[in-house]
């Protein structure tokens, strides 16, 4: 449930340092688990969700007068963000969690030395099938999401990026992204589009917990929690490589309560929490300390946590210049409306 920033709260500025505006994705962070902070420190958390990076960026570009104190957005928005001036650098020193945090998930291009971010989950973008209807034995490879025999049956994620990184690693030209390319992908993907029965803005598992889709793209964790539930699903790793990203804690320039964010960051970071989340929520964290406190199965499971050689075949969401971002936006809008 989306909660506003309303004049109540913005009104009463002695209630800033009470209170923290957390803008986060959707069911990213156990309520539980946000109500064992206020109840550990007396901050109450308002919550709001969003269901794209592009969606978030909005809010924070058009409603300046409102404010967030911590925003949680994907590798390729820290970026963009950071060089609008749209958020602060982040006080470490502040956070001793840090120090539980993987270093092969730190000090990436898009934000040297984690100076305007902190990694807070990690994934990857696969492909899901329904072992129910679907012979998972036939499918290992992007590719397979063209076959004529799948029309109006493949659910696509509603990202832009994702999905024409699937595209360009089907074409294998996602090392040479421009705007050339990202029309290649596009025509490539015109002649996916009679399999596409829907583009899920929310959460790619729930398609398939709704028995509406048996085979499209989806989060390694919605797969995990789809499998907890019983579902029969199967999570492909495709062999020409999976899309991989990560979303980090940021604090926006204009944030009231500074302090209260880095003291949610540090919270969020401790390791008995951190592992709270991934067993509820059933992505991969960054935090190495989170591990102790997970069933092996968990840490063993190679959906959750994959092996190097999976992630090192696959592709870490890039940042782009603003041209080229558009570009993905304008095209993905174009292969919606077909």
């Amino acid at each position: 449930m989306l909660f506003p920033i309303t004049k109540k709260y913005i009104n009463k500025k002695k209630n800033y340092n009470n209170t923290i505006f957390f803008y986060n994705w959707t069911e990213y962070v156990p309520q539980e688990i946000l109500n064992q902070f206020t109840k550990e420190t007396g901050i109450k958390i308002i919550y709001s969700t969003y269901d794209s990076n592009e969606s978030m960026y909005t809010k924070l570009k058009t409603h300046k007068k409102q404010s967030y104190d911590l925003v949680v957005p994907s590798t390729y928005f820290v970026s963009k963000m950071k060089n609008e001036g749209m958020i602060q650098k982040i006080k470490k020193n502040k956070i001793p969690n840090f120090k539980n945090l993987d270093p092969k998930f730190l000090n990436k291009s898009f934000d040297i030395n984690n100076k305007y971010s902190i990694p807070y989950m990690w994934g990857a973008t696969a492909i899901g099938v329904n072992t129910n209807f679907i012979d998972y034995k036939q499918i290992n490879s992007w590719n397979d999401l063209w076959n004529p025999k799948y029309y109006k049956s493949i659910s696509l994620i509603d990202d832009a990026k994702e999905v024409f990184q699937m595209s360009l690693i089907k074409l294998k030209l996602i090392k040479d992204n421009n705007i050339n390319n990202i029309y290649k992908a596009f025509i490539e993907l015109k002649k996916l589009m009679p399999n596409v029965i829907s583009f899920n803005a929310d959460n790619p598992g729930y398609p398939f917990i709704e028995g509406s889709v048996n085979i499209g793209m989806i989060w390694n964790g919605s797969a995990y929690i789809i499998q907890k539930l019983g579902i029969p699903l199967k999570f492909i790793w495709p062999k020409e490589g999976s899309i991989f990203w990560m979303d980090n804690f940021v604090i926006p320039s204009n944030a009231k309560n500074v302090q209260g964010a880095l003291q949610l960051i540090n919270f969020l970071l401790r390791p008995d929490i951190a592992a709270k989340i991934v067993k509820k929520i059933g992505f991969s964290t960054p935090n190495l300390g989170a591990r102790k406190f997970l069933p092996l199965e968990m840490v063993n499971n190679n959906i959750l946590f994959p092996n190097n050689k999976i992630i090192n075949n696959g592709i870490w969401q890039n940042n782009n210049n603003d041209n080229v971002n558009k570009q993905y936006e304008i095209y993905f809008q174009k292969l919606k409306n077909l």
